[in-house]
Order: structure tokens, then sequence, then C-alpha cells
């Protein structure tokens, strides 16, 4: 059960020294929905000017449902992940035409929805409708882990069991309301629990954790490490003229699919340049870009050259399902990764003055 005085604490801790989070300031469970949806995985900075900009351009559930799926990514572009994106639009679709375009209150009707997960579930069932939901993410298994001193993996099945029952016990018997008390537990993992160097001094509930009284902050939660990333190797290049790139576009069901980005492929420039139908004696060495995924290390070597005039071009390799010439002043506009933003940029600095 909860502790009166802790569940007081944290809640007080939280209403002095929240952070000023847009999605905070409402209650309408569409921009919840999407904000939830953003900060998988990403850092809350990070999102803030992704946000603002996509309730801009689509502010409304309706609005999602009936947007092209290019300028969906497109205001997506750079944000990673762009399952979430493809996730989002089709669950809008389906509360627009199965909802009339109201989003479900309960966490199982929730969940019956594309992308929505546990955990996403929980966030808008308590936030936006105050429904008694808990909810588990990075932040909260951590602070619950150490509060609780639970010792078991929180990977594995039984320490992810362990930590979502004190969720759902905490969330049941706290007074108040519930989606207060599950953003506690997240401001609390996010901004004094952190992973390494807990700042135990400033904690509202240090009185109340086991790991801190038994000396285990150091080493809780535990889990196992991450799964090494693999190395991948590509070359791409960038053909511009003063007013265009050429671009290509993935196949959807590939990596970044959909995305636009220039021509790229596992084998060598000269494998490149023979699928383009250019000759590699015209291309120069631009540098290398190194990019950063889940379980990916993308070491991508560039090369650039001149645009030549052509009314139509081959395809560069089965990833991709397009191909063509893209005035520069377009580009924000295309749906892109941010890998292919640096390939663009190590090959012209000019670029760097776009308005990505």
């Amino acid at each position: 059960m909860v502790d009166e005085a802790m569940r007081r604490g944290l809640l007080d801790w939280y209403a002095r020294t929240c952070r000023d989070l847009p999605w905070r300031r409402v209650r309408d469970p569409y921009a919840i929905w999407v904000s939830e949806t953003m900060l998988q995985q990403t850092r809350v900075q990070t999102v803030l000017p992704y946000y603002e900009r996509f309730l801009r351009e689509l502010p409304t559930i309706r609005a999602l449902a009936e947007a092209p799926e290019e300028r969906v990514l497109a205001l997506w572009s750079g944000l990673g992940y762009y399952r979430r994106a493809r996730m989002l639009q089709a669950a809008a679709k389906r509360v627009t035409a199965a909802h009339g375009g109201r989003i479900p209150e309960e966490p199982a009707e929730l969940r019956g929805l594309e992308g929505v997960g546990a955990y996403t579930a929980g966030a808008i069932a308590s936030i936006a409708f105050g429904r008694r939901a808990a909810l588990v993410d990075g932040n909260v298994a951590r602070v619950l882990a150490r509060l609780f001193a639970v010792e078991d993996d929180i990977k594995s099945t039984r320490g992810r069991a362990r930590i979502w029952k004190l969720a759902e016990e905490q969330v049941a018997a706290a007074e108040g309301e519930p989606g207060d008390w599950n953003q506690a537990l997240m401001e609390l993992g996010a901004t004094v629990c952190a992973p390494r160097d807990a700042r135990c001094d400033v904690c509202p509930v240090r009185a109340h954790c086991l790991a801190h009284a038994r000396g285990l902050v150091a080493t809780l939660p535990r889990s196992k490490g991450k799964r090494a990333s693999l190395a991948v190797r590509r070359v791409a290049v960038v053909l511009a003229s003063r007013r265009c790139v050429l671009l290509a576009r993935r196949r959807r069901e590939s990596l970044f699919g959909g995305l636009w980005e220039p021509p790229s492929c596992e084998g060598d420039l000269t494998s490149l340049a023979a699928l383009l139908g250019i000759d590699p004696q015209l291309l120069e060495r631009a540098g290398e870009v190194v990019h950063v995924l889940s379980h990916r290390r993308m070491h991508v070597e560039v090369a650039r050259g001149a645009l030549p005039r052509r009314r139509s071009w081959a395809s560069p390799g089965p990833d991709y399902d397009a191909i063509e010439p893209v005035a520069l002043k377009d580009l924000p506009a295309r749906a892109h990764s941010t890998l292919a933003r640096k390939v663009l940029i190590v090959a012209n600095t000019a670029l760097r003055g776009l308005p990505w």
C-alpha cells in the first residue's frame, strides 16, 4: 500500500517543482497521446519543438487521420522511430472511423489501438481521463525498484511483473488525481532518481526509500546490459546542382521506410555509381557520417558530384521505390531521417543554412 507520508511528500514536491511542459497544461487526450508517443525513447528537450509543430499542423485526431502519410512523416522527420508516427496515424484512423473521433477512456480499449501498449494506455487513461491506471516506463521502473528494493532483473518476466504490480498498487491506493501521481513518479525518475549519480540529498521520498536505507541505490535497478550494436557500413552519394539534389524514397517495409534520402547502398562507391548510371570518376569523397540507432551503428561514407541533367533515374537498389531531383527549398518539407540530414550536410556545408 502507499504510505500516506510518502504520497503527500511526492505529490507536494511535484506540485512545487515539476517542469512546465506544454502537454501538462492540457487535458486533451489527443495532445497527451501525441506527447506520450513522441516521448517513447526520446528526450523531452528533443520532443518539445516537434510536439508544438505537430499539433499546430494537425490539431485534432481527425486532422491526423486525414493527413497524407508523407506529411505526417515530414512533421516527424528527425525525431526517429518512424514506426511510431505510422502507428499513431493508423490508430487515429481507427478512432475516427470506429469511435466517431472520440478517444477511448479505458486502458483495455486503448490497448486495442495500433501502437498503444500498456504504458501509453495507462498514461492517456490516467492523465487525460483520471482513470486509476498504472504506467511503467524506464523512470517509473527505476523509482519503484529503489523505493521497494526490488532486486529482480526489471527486464526479466518476474521483475517486470513485480514492478507493474507495485505500480498498480500505488496508483490504486493514492488519493487525488492518478495522473498527477503517475507524472510525479516519472518526474522524480527524470530529474532526481537518475540512473547514475542519483540526487538522494534532494529526493522528497528519501526517508521512505528502502534502497537508500540499505545502501543499494547505486546497484538498483538490476538489469542485463544492452545488446552490442551491429556495425553497418554503407556508401551514399549526393548529386546536386544549385537548385536541386537527387533523393530516393525508401520502401515502406525497409529501415527508414517512406523517407527520402540521398541514394545509398551497402556496396562500394563504384557499385552505387553503376546503379545510378554515372561515372564514379566524376565523384569526390566528402567524408563519413556515423549514426547510432537502438541496435545499429551506421558508418556511411559520403561522396558528392554534380547532378546531371536527366529525365529519369534508375532505382539505386531494392530498398527504394522512387527517385527524383528535389528542389533545395523543398527539402525541409520532404520526410527524411536525421541520418539523411547528416549526409546532406557533410556533402554540402551550404545546406546547414536550411530551416531543418
